[in-house]
């Protein structure tokens, strides 16, 4: 069985064990005053001996941020050092952290390298923070090199191995060509970013894995739609709707210059805008193995300089600028409504990506779909709670 293969298998397992506490915790939250009747628990672990208890009687607060892309999951611990007998623990070394419910198995929320401690008083207190172990590694060191005529699979997966991670990436996706592009003074991690954000995807790191996945798509990198979550009012203790206007911008415009061929122009992206991938035609006549993408214009645009996003890099063809600007016109239409909402009964088994539903607030919230862009879990004194950021999906978009 190949890899890729045990990553499938591995994703169902863990899509399906992911639904059913999702419903479960569902259910729970729906009896009056079941949150209260439970226990929040949480594991650390240091070089593999498990810690918890050095923590029992100190522990003021315990909090986990997913978050999306590049942006590293951090952990911040707050402990009571009102007599004084704590140590201050060393920087660098890595803690293993779960979270959950009493009477229920934890979630694993990965590993944190500790980068910063504060002490502070009175009342004297310890704050350890930690980040995401996996980006403090060679990703984030500066190279320099080129890519040419190749794709973004081969860049995904060169990556991944230079770095000693798994390469996740979309089939689709890893078969979408790239003309050039140089990394120049540059971390694989930026440049991962910008190939993302010019092919409107996500590309971070989680448990030794480089995935790059198309954003919005609330599906993983093998294509295996993530499960669905429900929320509903009675689920959370407060909440924020708010909704852009969807004319701030009516198009992105986007420059490219080929310095080889002595070309430029610029390529402009609008509601009115249908893309088609066409395979190119060989001197001879014959179509070429590889696609590239067209655009076709409706209906003629004439953006305002009030209502375009110009897009600030310049492109080296008129094929990539495309690409871009139809990934900044998608994230734009994609996140002009944004929903907030903590659960004051904790979910730890969400994280960024996954698709929402919501119910028992507005009509027009109740009935789009929402995808959870961060996710930040606390463990209190006054309970478990997780705070979401949600934002519209794109196809929840009406014209």
């Amino acid at each position: 069985m190949s890899i890729q293969d045990l990553l499938a298998k591995g994703e169902d397992l863990y899509q399906q064990g992911a639904q059913a506490v999702g419903d479960l915790a569902d259910t729970v939250a729906d009896f009056a005053g079941a949150g209260q009747l439970q226990q929040p628990a949480y594991r650390l672990l240091l070089k593999g001996k498990n810690i918890t208890a050095t923590f029992a009687g100190r522990l003021m607060s315990l909090t986990i941020t997913d978050n999306r892309g590049f942006e590293s999951d951090e952990l911040e611990i707050v402990l009571d050092d009102a007599d004084g007998k704590l140590e201050l623990p060393p920087r660098g070394v890595v803690l293993e952290a779960a979270i959950g419910w009493q009477g229920r198995a934890l979630v694993d929320k990965g590993s944190f390298t500790v980068d910063e401690v504060e002490y502070a008083g009175a009342p004297d207190t310890l704050t350890i923070r930690a980040r995401a172990t996996d980006l403090r590694a060679g990703i984030a060191t500066k190279r320099e090199r080129s890519w040419h005529k190749t794709t973004l699979g081969k860049i995904v997966d060169a990556i991944a191995k230079a770095n000693g991670l798994i390469p996740c990436i979309s089939g689709w996706l890893a078969k979408r060509p790239v003309d050039h592009i140089d990394q120049t003074n540059e971390s694989d991690a930026n440049l991962l970013t910008r190939l993302a954000q010019q092919h409107d995807a996500i590309a971070t790191v989680k448990s030794g894995r480089l995935l790059f996945i198309k954003a919005g798509d609330a599906e993983s990198a093998t294509g295996k739609p993530f499960p669905l979550v429900k929320i509903n009012r009675a689920s959370g203790d407060r909440h924020r709707f708010s909704v852009a206007d969807r004319n701030a911008y009516t198009a992105v415009k986007a420059y490219w210059h080929n310095l080889d061929k002595a070309e430029k122009g610029e390529v402009i992206v609008d509601a009115n805008t249908q893309f088609e991938r066409r395979k190119g035609v060989t001197k001879r006549g014959k179509p070429t193995k590889r696609s590239h993408l067209t655009a076709t214009q409706v209906k003629a645009t004439e953006p305002s300089a009030q209502n375009f996003k110009l897009l600030r890099h310049i492109y080296a063809t008129e094929a990539t600028a495309l690409q871009a600007a139809k990934a900044a016109w998608e994230k734009l239409q994609r996140g002009v409504a944004e929903f907030s909402i903590t659960l004051d009964h904790g979910r730890p088994e969400i994280f960024p990506e996954l698709p929402a539903r919501v119910s028992g607030f507005k009509p027009a919230i109740d009935s789009c779909g929402w995808l959870i862009s961060k996710a930040t879990h606390c463990i209190a004194d006054s309970g478990f709670t997780t705070a979401l950021e949600l934002e519209m999906r794109l196809e929840d978009l009406t014209a």
